[in-house]
Parts: C-alpha cells; sequence; structure tokens
C-alpha cells in the first residue's frame, strides 16, 4: 500500500484528505473511533468512497495512531477557531432583517399568521 495511492497530503493548510475526494480522514477516523464498522461507515458516504479506501484510511490510522489523533485534533481547533471568528462577524443584511421579524412575530401582541 502506497500512501500516495490513497490520500493527498496537503502542506498548506494541513491537510489529509482521500484521494479523489474532498473527504478528509479525520472524519472517518472519528467514525470509526465512535464505534462504526468500515462497512457503515462506507455506506455513509457512498458513492464517493469505496470499501477499500475506508479499510485504507482505517489501517493507515492504527499504524500511525498518535500522529493522526494529534493531526485531527489539530483540525478540530482549526475548525473550533474559524466557528468563533465567524460568530464574531457583524450577519448579513438578510439575517438582520429575518430576525427582526422574527422578533416581531413573537413579540406579546403580534397578530399569528
Amino acid at each position: 500500500m502506497l500512501l500516495q495511492d490513497y490520500f493527498e497530503f496537503d502542506a498548506e493548510p494541513e491537510r489529509i484528505r482521500i484521494k479523489g475526494t474532498r473527504i478528509g480522514i479525520d472524519l472517518l477516523v472519528d467514525e470509526f473511533n465512535a464505534g462504526w464498522s468500515p462497512e457503515v461507515i462506507m455506506r455513509r458516504y457512498h458513492p464517493s468512497l469505496n470499501l477499500e479506501q475506508v479499510y485504507a484510511t482505517i489501517t493507515y490510522y492504527l499504524h500511525n495512531r498518535a500522529e493522526v489523533d494529534a493531526y485531527v485534533r489539530r483540525v478540530a481547533e482549526r475548525a473550533e477557531a474559524a466557528y468563533q471568528e465567524y460568530l464574531k462577524q457583524e450577519p448579513s443584511p438578510v439575517v438582520q432583517r429575518l430576525r427582526a421579524q422574527r422578533a416581531q412575530q413573537q413579540a406579546p401582541g403580534a397578530a399569528s399568521p
């Protein structure tokens, strides 16, 4: 098994994806660690993944557990940081208008639709 046959390693931002897809190995590792079988994982991502790709990912993970666990933590930290930055942004005018309409509808004495 050559890693290049199954995975794409991007340096910046650090990312490991299953070759030919946009699916990161962190997603499959999380599901595997949650107790999902390779067959169930494959069905969740079918037709994007086949069983060979799922088993290759699990095999890579089991052979490099410490490094992959650290990678998965870094991915989760980056995602959380990006989400926190998103939350700091001012909502778009459309979202602001929708929120105002909802607040008006939920105000005491508002007419029911």
